[in-house]
């Protein structure tokens, strides 16, 4: 099955009189159970992409197919409920909330989905189990390192066993052990089935996952499927 498809997807931003493309006819396919990564320099697509694979943009022209669904015509409340549903998300910056515990920042991730407030603090602890922190429940993000919170907000991704995992920057604010150890986490939770794709600037995260999606100017320059 395919996590996602993207044919011949553009998106032009309007900057004064003049556009300006981000995407310009990509199509691209990514199966169930893969771990990709979209890497490029600066100002090549990668956020953009990320955002349309995620339903936080829409395309200007192209049809994105996530989990089988065509999400890129959706009405606003279908989509926002079908994220919720099928779609998680992995910042560099964390985004948790200093006032909450790491097992009411996990919970978060199912308010959306109407599970009643015990069964979210259940869910939200084995997630914090599956990424080692099963220990660390009732601490809050300041009480935590930078690896421990990046552990919680990959957690809060996994608690509605999305079809898709999305990761900016995963590593992008940790130090090299730190970082190390997160991709070992998301390599581990891709061999236990779940879909995730990362957008890095690292060479080093690039250069260890199976796939590779390379973008320039908002096309795909190189991509590692295709190779021989």
């Amino acid at each position: 099955m395919t996590a996602l498809l993207l044919e011949g997807v553009s998106k032009y931003h309007r900057r004064g009189c003049s556009l300006v493309a981000a995407l310009r006819g990509v199509s691209l396919s990514i199966g169930t159970g893969e771990l990709v990564v979209i890497a490029g320099p600066s100002g090549s697509g990668k956020s953009t992409l990320l955002a349309i694979a995620g339903t936080l943009e829409r395309p200007t022209a192209g049809r994105v197919t996530v989990a089988g669904r065509a999400v890129h015509q959706l009405p606003d409340g279908e989509l926002s409920a079908f994220r919720a549903a099928r779609i998680g998300f992995v910042f560099q910056q964390f985004f948790l909330l200093p006032s909450l515990s790491a097992v009411e920042n996990v919970a978060t991730g199912l308010v959306y989905r109407a599970v009643p407030a015990p069964c979210r603090r259940a869910a939200a602890a084995a997630a914090l189990e599956v990424v080692g922190l099963g220990h660390r429940l009732d601490h809050r993000p300041g009480e935590l390192s930078g690896g421990e919170c990046q552990r919680v907000a990959i957690a809060r991704a996994l608690v509605g066993q999305p079809a898709l995992i999305l990761a900016d920057e995963p590593t992008g604010n940790l130090d090299s052990t730190a970082g190390a150890a997160v991709l070992a986490l998301l390599t581990r939770l891709n061999a236990e089935g779940a879909t995730i794709i990362i957008v890095t600037h690292s060479p080093e995260v690039a250069g260890s996952v199976p796939r590779t999606i390379r973008l320039r100017d908002g096309v795909v320059e190189h991509d590692t499927a295709s190779r021989p």
